[in-house]
């Protein structure tokens, strides 16, 4: 794995709980940035995070009890849409004061944060539009060409998921399910 400087200041390819993942540190801008360039992607759809801890977790948003309950009995990785984060880059969060956290259960994307000591900003490896790859080879090479570092575990790895399921909780108590 790369030295943490470096990783900090890296936008890069990785294998994530759900499918390939386009990420870099969520504390630095300019790799945010950088992300939505490679993707093509308007800066007005935000991006989620992963976090490796309840506690990492806890340090960006307030939790509603629901949420823990939908962790504790979720089948796939699920990513919430909480309102009000906190403790992040503006560039995260919509426009509607909201962010999408996954808490992973991932043992490399946990090292990954663990190293970064920071949440990691997480979207699939595709131009926007384009569909999600399924294979280390169908990832676009503009992407692969792009990326500061690709680690190589992406070579073997296999997408266990398309996507996590997406459910957003207001502070409001309203709960609604974006993509199951």
């Amino acid at each position: 794995m790369l030295e943490q400087d470096k990783l900090k200041n890296s936008t890069f390819l990785y294998p994530t709980d759900t499918t390939f993942g386009l990420g870099c540190s969520a504390n630095n801008v300019e790799t945010i940035k950088r992300i939505f360039e490679i993707k093509n992607r308007p800066d007005s759809k935000s991006l989620i995070i992963l976090v490796d801890s309840n506690q990492r977790l806890q340090q960006i948003v307030d939790v509603p009890e629901l949420a823990w309950d939908i962790l504790d009995f979720s089948e796939k990785p699920v990513t919430i849409i909480y309102d009000n984060p906190k403790n992040l880059p503006r560039e995260l969060i919509a426009e509607d004061n909201t962010i999408g956290i996954r808490l992973t259960n991932d043992l490399f994307c946990k090292k990954l944060i663990s190293k970064l000591n920071a949440p990691l900003i997480s979207t699939s490896a595709n131009i926007s539009g384009e569909p999600t790859p399924n294979s280390y080879a169908e990832i676009s090479q503009k992407i692969k060409n792009e990326v500061d570092f690709i680690f190589p575990e992406c070579e073997t790895f296999t997408p266990k998921f398309a996507g996590s399921s997406i459910i957003k909780l207001s502070s409001d108590g309203k709960v609604k399910v974006i993509r199951e």
